[in-house]
């Protein structure tokens, strides 16, 4: 029997994590005995999170979608606290109009090891300091689409389970394996953003180590990054690769030179009329597209 709770005050603090708290907030929330909160936004995205396991704490959602679009959502769980008002009311409280009128409190995953991801991966996608958390959903959202077996993150990228990204991404962060890596690259001298890619370069002025344990599981890596001695991306030894990694860097300051010259490939995709690259998210779905044939 679903709890459902009619808002009658604003300030009540079991309302906080969908009205007062921060992204950062919530990351931390119920730390070190739990692994903190993230917010789920319309019920497919829900629902993805379900199915992956996440486990609900509480729901905010419009009255109407009690017996509509969250019935099916509500039923799945339990006896959680669902808290309930007319639509008005609930954009009072949160500051927006909710999606589809549904959010779901839920207890952070554990993250899985690279080694654990990446086990039986063809092709994975790296991102290096990506921050701009639209651009992180919608290189999951492609990441999904278009057949890479994983997304590993630098600690500087934006986390996946912001609200913005899991709504980007229309809750694919909850359907293809992602975790962290650890990073030890400090180089801020930055090649120019996203769009190309190159022949092998051996040279570096730092050693880029959050790669290497990619390569210890026999995968070859592919820096999107412009290059004099890039190749194109339908080139055929791209596709030829066993395993593939395709690392992608941040919109305006690129990759790292060191994580370029680590990389095996640097590679670029063609254009006309002068352009020279594209958004991180654009170059991705294109990357994954060629990259992600089988």
């Amino acid at each position: 029997m679903a709890n459902i709770i009619e808002i009658t005050d604003f300030n009540a603090p079991e309302l906080d994590i969908y009205a007062r708290l921060s992204e950062n907030q919530l990351l931390h929330y119920h730390e070190p005995i739990k692994k903190g909160l993230f917010i789920a936004e319309s019920p497919k995205v829900i629902e993805r999170a379900l199915n992956a396991g996440c486990v609900p704490v509480s729901m905010l959602l419009e009255r109407k979608h009690i017996i509509g679009e969250a019935r099916d959502i509500i039923a799945r769980c339990g006896h959680i606290p669902v808290y309930t008002a007319d639509s008005d009311v609930l954009t009072q409280l949160t500051g927006f109009q909710l999606t589809r009128g549904t959010l779901a409190a839920m207890y952070r995953p554990a993250l899985p090891t690279v080694e654990e991801i990446c086990r039986g991966a063809r092709r994975v996608a790296v991102l290096e300091n990506v921050m701009n958390p639209t651009n992180v959903g919608a290189i999951f959202r492609s990441a999904a689409a278009l057949n890479m077996d994983a997304v590993l993150l630098t600690p500087a990228c934006s986390d996946p389970l912001y609200r913005r990204a899991i709504r980007v991404s229309m809750g694919t962060v909850f359907q293809i394996p992602w975790t962290f890596l650890d990073c030890t690259c400090n180089e801020h001298t930055k090649a120019p953003v996203t769009a190309t890619a190159s022949a092998p370069s051996t040279t570096s002025e730092q050693e880029t180590t959050y790669l290497q344990p990619l390569k210890d599981l026999g995968f070859r890596t592919a820096a999107m990054a412009l290059s004099d001695d890039s190749i194109s991306i339908d080139d055929p030894r791209l596709n030829a690769e066993e395993k593939l990694a395709i690392v992608l860097g941040t919109e305006g300051d690129g990759l790292a030179s060191s994580t370029i010259a680590d990389c095996d490939y640097t590679v670029r995709i063609p254009m006309t009329h002068g352009v020279d690259s594209l958004n991180v998210a654009a170059a991705s779905a294109v990357a994954f597209w060629q990259l992600g044939k089988k």
